[in-house]
């Protein structure tokens, strides 16, 4: 062993020890405090001990430590709450002082800074952001006036597995269209028309797929944030490419419907059959409240949560397709369309 390799070792010898010391000392501090744990490794804690299952893996704790326990999680400390009544403790009678998240690296990145309903902390613009979806934007009328879009995208889909029959379809994959293009119709459906419909369909399938990849993979930045500067496993870099693609369309689009409004002309669509959720977004922007406006960096990130939930309202439906062919109990024959010619 050389100088140099004897120089790094020493080195990195005497930041772990002086490292878990430290997480020592902190813990002892906390110790009357917290709940009881499992021990975990120094530096990584119990994040070599993590179970795939989490829901076993938890469950097992529970069973040892009883209802809450901790997790160290790197330097993150975390509290699992696995009882009914102490879940509603938290998630009811405490909801205010439990609101707030921490926002993983990545979904920083790829929410413009936590600016959606999802990471946005407890405050008045939450409260604001919450009340443009609630309120407006889900409401009962909203989604009524979307109904048109909706509808057509479920034609389209039926229509085009009549056309296969006797042929094999891949289900997942159809669904997965299916539901987004539903979403896309829902959110700018009244504003893209034509052949940019299936090209910006095309695109947003591809960027969906690697986006949700990269929220779910496991990240050092998120277990050390005094690492996250470093992005060791490149998950931001790669994040902040998506997150481009993705803020290139909602500009697209915004820009594109912003002109169709100062034209005042909507193309071959009525406003009152094609009221899609960016019209409306717009709308609420420039009627919003002045203590806490809608800004447009607001409504992208809203827009990235409607894509984003889409894909996870695809894999239930595929659950639910899955469950229900394995499942004779509750299987159903597979019905016949009276008059096909109403799907086509």
């Amino acid at each position: 062993m050389d100088a140099s390799t004897s120089t790094i070792v020493t080195l990195l010898a005497i930041f772990a020890i002086t490292w878990y010391a430290w997480i020592r000392v902190k813990s002892k501090k906390g110790s009357s405090s917290l709940p009881p744990g499992p021990r975990g490794l120094p530096l990584i804690g119990n994040l070599a001990s993590l179970d795939p299952d989490l829901h076993t893996y938890f469950a097992g704790l529970a069973r040892t430590y009883g209802p809450i326990l901790k997790l160290q999680l790197g330097s993150k400390l975390a509290i699992i709450v696995s009882s009914p009544d102490l879940a509603r403790e938290v998630l009811k009678d405490h909801d205010i002082t439990f609101a707030n998240r921490d926002v993983p690296a990545v979904a920083r990145i790829a929410f413009y800074g936590g600016l959606d309903i999802v990471w946005s902390q407890y405050g008045p613009e939450w409260r604001m952001i919450r009340k443009v979806c609630v309120l407006k934007m889900l409401s009962n009328s909203t989604l009524d006036s979307v109904y048109g879009l909706r509808r057509r995208e479920v034609q389209n889909t039926v229509a085009y597995m009549y056309s296969k029959v006797g042929s094999p379809i891949n289900v997942g994959e159809q669904t997965f269209l299916t539901i987004l293009n539903v979403v896309t119709s829902m959110l700018w459906g009244g504003t893209v028309q034509g052949e940019e419909r299936g090209s910006l369909g095309a695109e947003f399938r591809r960027a969906v797929a690697d986006m949700t990849e990269l929220l779910g993979a496991p990240n050092i930045s998120d277990f050390f944030p005094a690492l996250a500067r470093f992005d060791l496993q490149g998950l931001g870099r790669k994040m902040s490419g998506l997150a481009t693609r993705f803020d290139q369309i909602f500009d697209r689009m915004i820009e594109k419907q912003l002109n169709f409004d100062a034209l005042g002309d909507r193309e071959g669509a009525s406003s009152s059959e094609c009221k899609d959720f960016l019209q409306f977004l717009l709308k609420v922007k420039d009627e919003g409240d002045v203590k806490t406006p809608l800004s447009m960096t607001h409504i992208k990130a809203l827009l990235m949560d409607m894509v984003l939930g889409g894909e996870k309202v695809d894999l239930t439906e595929k659950f639910g397709i899955v469950l229900k062919l394995k499942n004779p109990l509750v299987a159903t024959p597979t019905p016949r369309l009276s008059n096909p010619a109403l799907y086509q």
